[in-house]
């Protein structure tokens, strides 16, 4: 990114730092993924399965190395209202779980199909005002996310308890901070991590937990067993279609439109490519896998992949690292898991907060059109208030439109008559449905004289629309007894125009340089 907060385009990986980043990211998908199992109306075992799926599968065949997957939020407030209806639905307490299940299975496919069809090249038509204000707001959303860490039963820490959060988490910040001062390939977040855990442990402070978390979520802890295999339990029929398909296609669009900005980013971030495709496909079959195995799915995760790399993760190890780490803390480590304050791991993220914000907004803010700046504002503000999805569309739609009226204003025509009394236009700028009427307004039509040349060397055809606005402007001289050719139509305008023959025919006259329409042409020669 412009701003290079986190300095790390030329770091090369290794195994040993892939394997303390991906420790380092599994103990930060513990609490992430039991507040969004929570969120999404799921036991927090739901989440955690579909946090290990999820990164192990995309870590070993995703698109992007060093980027991690796992349950997100943005995805969890759309299955909260699924998994609600899906319990109304269904005969069971687990009904919608099931529903849930089975609407995974879907979102995979269409999520592969996006990759088989290569739709993740898509991604390129996302503005930089865009990205930067889906990384602003992310930034945002993650600091608001961790300040509910601050919250218990349901009101804000006071006192001494208020205290012990926030000198805990200044000293996980300041270790994070420090250390890599100190030796630059520490695991500083793991050490981090470690040592406030060691603190808290040793030194008896009463602080909150992870068992203390998940049990004011209503939870027990994370000790489980390995997912099983199980087909989901609902009816097969067109209602259960109907009803799952439009939360599918949300879920579909929001994992892929989050885990591509992702990608995009830490592009940016690691100065090097990843592959969209690759990663649609990856996604959705992790998400496949989640219907099968009690998982709650997921997509790309900004705040932990930024925890990977920054930690020295840089290849597919580290996710693979973090996964099989998760799988372990819940299968036979939970207990010292639980063990971990909260308040290392809202250290952590705020870190990650300072690294992910584009600090160098406030540097370009009167550098760039004030569009821009109207299109970053935008969607920052739409990715707090509703979800990443939303805004990454509206800020691509205004950008498009803003794209479009811009382009419409650059339409000119030079005039001139030549020695034999022809009227010349040579027309300037794309000829689009958004410029016509301004191209309009460049003819004298009433005043022209016989002969009318228009000149497209320095133009466009680009739609319909414009064929149309040539084909009324043509009529417009026709009806005065006057005659308009078009020259200069480069190949593609040629072809666009004889596609639509029924609207505007082209002919090529005995000067290779002229086109005109036929009906043009025949008037020409008649006057002739």
């Amino acid at each position: 990114m412009e701003s290079s907060n986190l300095m790390i385009a030329k770091t090369e990986g290794s195994i040993q730092s892939d394997i303390f980043s991906g420790l380092t990211v599994a103990l930060a998908l513990v609490p992430e993924a039991v507040a969004f199992a929570f969120v999404a109306g799921v036991s927090p075992i739901v989440g955690l399965y579909g946090a290990f799926m999820m990164c192990l599968i995309t870590a070993i065949g995703g698109g992007r190395p060093g980027m991690i997957s796992g349950a997100t939020g943005a995805m969890a407030v759309v299955m909260v209202n699924l998994v609600q209806e899906g319990n109304m639905l269904g005969a069971s307490p687990q009904a919608g779980v099931q529903y849930l299940f089975f609407t995974l299975l879907l979102v995979g496919v269409l999520q592969g199909l996006a990759g088989v069809f290569r739709l993740g090249k898509f991604i390129r038509m996302v503005p930089r005002s865009v990205m930067m204000g889906f990384v602003n707001g992310l930034a945002i959303v993650i600091f608001l996310s961790q300040l509910n860490m601050f919250r218990t039963g349901g009101s804000w820490l006071q006192g001494q308890a208020l205290g012990t959060m926030v000198g805990l988490v200044a000293l996980t910040m300041a270790i994070l901070y420090l250390l890599p001062l100190l030796h630059k390939k520490a695991p500083a977040a793991l050490i981090g991590i470690i040592a406030v855990s060691l603190l808290v442990i040793f030194s008896d402070i009463n602080t909150e937990t992870v068992l203390s978390f998940i049990q004011a979520k209503g939870g027990t802890g994370i000790k489980a067993g390995l997912p099983t295999f199980a087909l989901p339990q609902v009816p097969l029929n067109w209602a259960t279609l109907h009803f799952v398909l439009p939360y599918a296609v949300i879920l579909a669009a929001i994992g892929l439109i989050e885990s591509l900005m992702t990608l995009t980013l830490i592009d940016e971030l690691t100065n090097t490519h990843g592959h969209g495709n690759r990663e649609c496909v990856a996604q959705g079959f992790a998400n496949c896998v989640n219907g099968l195995f009690g998982g709650m799915g997921g997509c790309a995760m900004i705040g932990q992949s930024i925890i990977n790399i920054t930690s020295g993760g840089r290849g597919r190890l580290s996710g693979i690292v973090a996964a099989i780490s998760l799988l372990f803390f819940i299968l036979f480590t939970s207990t010292y898991i639980e063990a971990v304050p909260i308040a290392a791991l809202v250290g952590v993220m705020f870190i990650v907060v300072i690294k992910t914000f584009a600090w160098s907004t406030f540097n370009i803010l009167n550098k760039v059109p004030k569009w821009d700046v109207a299109v970053m504002v935008m969607v920052t503000v739409l990715t707090v208030m509703f979800d990443l999805a939303i805004a990454v569309l509206c800020g691509v739609l205004l950008s498009a439109m803003i794209f479009a009226w811009q382009n419409a204003l650059r339409i000119r025509a030079r005039k001139f008559v030549d020695e034999r009394g022809i009227k010349h236009y040579q027309i300037y700028g794309p000829l689009f449905f958004a410029s016509t009427t301004l191209f309009l307004s460049k003819f004298d039509v009433e005043n022209d004289p016989r002969e009318v040349i228009i000149d497209f060397e320095e133009s466009r055809i680009m739609d319909q629309s414009a064929i149309e606005t040539i084909n009324k402007l043509a009529e417009s001289y026709h009806h005065l007894g006057k005659n308009v050719h078009l020259r200069h139509l480069s190949q593609d305008c040629i072809r666009l125009i004889k596609k639509a023959e029924k609207i505007c025919d082209v002919n090529v006259l005995e000067d290779p340089d002229y086109f005109v329409s036929i009906d043009d042409y025949r008037r020409y020669r008649e006057s002739m």
